[in-house]
């Protein structure tokens, strides 16, 4: 089969919000190849604790360069020990700029609880509007949802389980097992 013949792998919705003193990640378990679900409980959202520091991550895209770039995080993270923006933009200049990992095809949204920000591989490290983040084929269902969801009285975490199942609901390539991690200031 030729490579264009293969089809794509899709699925993953990562939500990040950020309410009061409480950041939560969450992802959906879905991994699709074509129309077909291959899995439904991958883990898509990973704590790291570089030196005693903890930084939660989620990722979206191929599961093995989220890896890949998700140790160079923690390695940035131990150079940089305390400092989640510039441990971002360090990674976001090596992906942009080394040969191997400018091939990689994912996406990361990291936090330490106080920081929040959604890491490419264009070199962007963008600190969401809003106080929620969004990547993954369902990323803009959950995003909308938890914008209109953030005035009402719930916390980070209802907010992200509600946008997540609402995304869910639309997205194919979305499913309701979510991976939830929080983290505080």
């Amino acid at each position: 089969m030729a490579e264009s013949e293969f089809p794509g792998w899709h699925g993953t919705t990562i939500i990040g919000v950020r309410k009061g003193d409480e950041v939560v990640v969450a992802g959906d378990g879905q991994v699709s190849l074509g129309q077909t679900v291959i899995k439904g409980s991958a883990r898509k959202v990973r704590r790291l604790s570089p030196g005693g520091y903890d930084v939660v991550a989620g990722f979206a895209g191929s599961t093995a360069d989220a890896f890949t770039l998700l140790e160079r995080l923690e390695a940035k993270l131990e150079a940089t020990p305390g400092q989640l923006q510039r441990a971002s933009v360090e990674l976001a200049k090596d992906w942009r700029t080394d040969k191997y990992l400018q091939k990689l095809e994912a996406m990361l949204i990291v936090t330490d609880g106080t920081e929040l920000y959604i890491i490419t591989g264009a070199g962007d490290v963008l600190e969401p509007e809003h106080d929620v983040a969004a990547i993954g084929s369902g990323g803009n269902f959950a995003l909308a949802a938890a914008r209109g969801l953030m005035e009402t009285d719930g916390d980070a975490e209802s907010v992200a389980r509600r946008a997540m199942a609402i995304a869910a609901d639309i997205c194919v390539y979305t499913n309701g097992n979510l991976t939830v991690e929080k983290i505080s200031k």
